[in-house]
């Protein structure tokens, strides 16, 4: 949960899904959705679909332990070679150099690398301090040490350098380039996207949602139908749902940014018609798609956050209202 996200994002995450999943055999056991349902709102969702198949793979392959080598963890989905060296220093007491986000701030700045630290040539350097730096002794206090100090004193701006302890042989400190060691990440051009959400509810408030594909953004979560912005959305509903819908009112555009690009959501909200719904009502289940009472659930969904947001707004608007 950590990779990507703030520590104080992710508390209240940790703790309601450690309290759902106790042990490796309760998430191997559980359906994805509800594994999703318990990441919703914390972004990058292959961390949980990760997570999910690795704790069956250990359930299945590993009588539920995890492998005890840099090699055996690494074979599992998610996990890296940083992630595999915490796990071995922190978890199974045995030296293991890591190399997080935190760590290679501090590196870089320690031995004055200027370059992004993301370039192949500046990660091999890095691993080699890294490497050197792992003392032989208390290296689990170590690896939590490093990265503490990159996560509270030598942050991205204004570093605490009068309170860090390696400040008297920092190179970066020494020659007052703290501030701009290590370069940040080339920019990369940031790209506009725009789609239309269909929210197709019937008589009873019940909306249409869909699996999205395991793959690409929001995968293997539940949301809108969608449609090109240029697309009739009545006819769409038609020709790829079989449903008829009676009336139709677009919702303010939800504007939603993901890591390389930005998206624009126009929803419409449209009311099924009781003909057509009665019909997809008895093939939802078997075809990807579902009818949804965000009131009263059936079951634990994984939801994308601007699905979750939209199935509050609906509570405001009666059925019916646009007709």
């Amino acid at each position: 949960m950590l990779q990507q996200t703030q520590v104080t994002t992710v508390i209240g995450y940790f703790e309601r899904f450690m309290n759902r999943f106790p042990v490796i055999t309760d998430l191997a056991a559980a359906q994805t959705d509800e594994v999703l349902h318990h990441w919703s709102g914390l972004g990058y969702y292959a961390r949980a679909r990760n997570l999910h198949r690795t704790a069956k793979m250990l359930v299945d392959e590993c009588d539920g332990e995890f492998p005890r080598t840099a090699a055996g963890l690494e074979a599992l989905p998610g996990i890296g070679r940083s992630t595999a060296g915490a796990i071995l220093s922190l978890a199974m007491g045995r030296r293991q150099p890591i190399l997080d986000g935190n760590v290679k701030r501090v590196l870089c700045r320690y031995h004055a690398i200027e370059q992004w630290s993301g370039q192949t040539e500046t990660l091999r350097e890095l691993w080699d301090h890294a490497e050197h730096h792992t003392p032989d002794n208390h290296f689990a206090q170590y690896t939590q040490a490093i990265m503490d100090l990159g996560a509270t004193i030598c942050v991205r701006s204004r570093p605490k350098c009068e309170a860090c302890p390696l400040k008297p042989h920092c190179l970066a400190y020494a020659t007052h380039r703290q501030q701009s060691i290590p370069a940040r990440k080339p920019k990369q051009q940031r790209h506009q996207r725009f789609t239309t959400f269909l929210i197709l509810r019937d008589r009873n408030g019940e909306v249409l949602l869909q699996r999205r594909p395991p793959s690409g953004i929001w995968g293997g979560l539940w949301s809108f139908p969608e449609c090109d912005v240029d697309q009739d959305a009545k006819q769409w509903c038609i020709k790829e749902l079989g449903i008829e819908v009676d009336a139709a009112t677009p919702l303010p555009t939800i504007h939603h940014g993901f890591t390389h690009f930005d998206l624009d959501i126009l929803p419409i909200l449209l009311d099924a018609s009781p003909l057509s719904t009665a019909h997809t009502h008895g093939v939802a289940e078997r075809s990807q798609s579902l009818w949804y009472n965000a009131n009263a659930p059936a079951r634990a969904l994984g939801l994308a956050a601007p699905v979750t947001a939209l199935l509050g707004q609906l509570q405001q608007l009666p059925i019916g209202h646009n007709q």
